[in-house]
């Protein structure tokens, strides 16, 4: 196994990337050979598949993902993800920054994540495929006075037509729509806070709830509780840090908010169904 450093690797854009957008389309067979894509990793942007032909073999967050064509999936920036092979593929991708997407687009990202590989169909596929070829080429008209405006809102209809297939997936009854909402706000705001606030009250008061309307809410949409989200998003990074990283436990647990640290291993052990060292010793095997 190769020596881990305390940080999990981000692989950031190339400098001949358009100010935070990069995309591209090709096809693959077999194993990467790139060391950046092979390695376990973050990516510095929100990254984006499109599968038209073929298969993508790619774990994140230590499950195996079979991307069957034709299908998309996104990866939000904190998921540690590798590629491990390909199969006859051919992809389009395209990873772009924080700050170059439409807001109300984030915050929908971000509620949806983290997200299956979503087969489409071959209409949408279409659609799809056309809209990125638009993209790939505006990236490459470098000489447009207002290039990188230009590449960035149609990357950005390109974004909201990913989204657009996700939110079809499921259109909640009218009753439910008001618990659907709050239940990705609480999302959002875990994912923002879930190293410092650990209390179901606390994340109740930021969206102006009562603890048991939030959990109803949260419990109904999901089938898991609020304290049941806030203990598996910890543990998540948790295991990623176990796994990517060669921080001591220690440190892991200092890092995510727990200062007791008989505290987080009995939560880990709880959550993951073994103690961290057991974890770190299994995976590194």
């Amino acid at each position: 196994m190769s020596k881990k450093t305390n940080n999990i690797p981000v692989n950031i854009l190339p400098e001949d990337s358009c100010r935070g957008i990069m995309m591209m389309r090709d096809s693959f067979n077999g194993s990467p050979n790139s060391e950046q894509v092979e390695r376990s990793h973050r990516d510095g942007g929100y990254t984006f598949i499109i599968q038209e032909i073929g298969k993508t073999l790619i774990e994140i967050d230590f499950q195996t993902h079979h991307i069957q064509a034709p299908a998309v999936i996104f990866i939000h920036p904190h998921q540690v993800h590798r590629v491990i092979a390909f199969e006859d593929a051919m992809i389009c991708t395209w990873i772009i920054t924080e700050e170059n997407i439409r807001q109300e687009y984030l915050s929908m990202l971000e509620s949806l994540a983290p997200v299956n590989a979503l087969p489409v169909i071959p209409e949408a596929l279409a659609v799809l495929t056309e809209t990125a070829a638009l993209c790939i080429k505006l990236s490459e008209n470098k000489t447009e006075v207002l290039y990188h405006p230009i590449l960035k809102e149609s990357v950005n209809t390109l974004i909201v037509s990913i989204i657009s297939q996700y939110l079809a997936l499921s259109k909640p009854a009218e009753n439910h729509a008001r618990m659907e909402d709050l239940t990705r706000e609480f999302k959002t705001a875990l994912e923002k806070h879930y190293k410092s606030t650990k209390n179901p009250s606390e994340y109740a008061a930021q969206l102006s709830l009562s603890p048991s309307y939030l959990n109803e809410c949260v419990k109904a949409t999901t089938g898991k509780s609020v304290s049941s989200h806030i203990q598996q998003r910890v543990v998540l990074e948790a295991k990623r840090l176990l796994y990517h990283s060669g921080k001591s436990i220690k440190e892991i647990a200092g890092d995510l908010g727990y200062y007791d640290y008989s505290y987080f291993t009995r939560l880990f052990t709880k959550v993951a169904g073994m103690a961290p060292i057991d974890f770190r010793a299994k995976n590194r095997e």
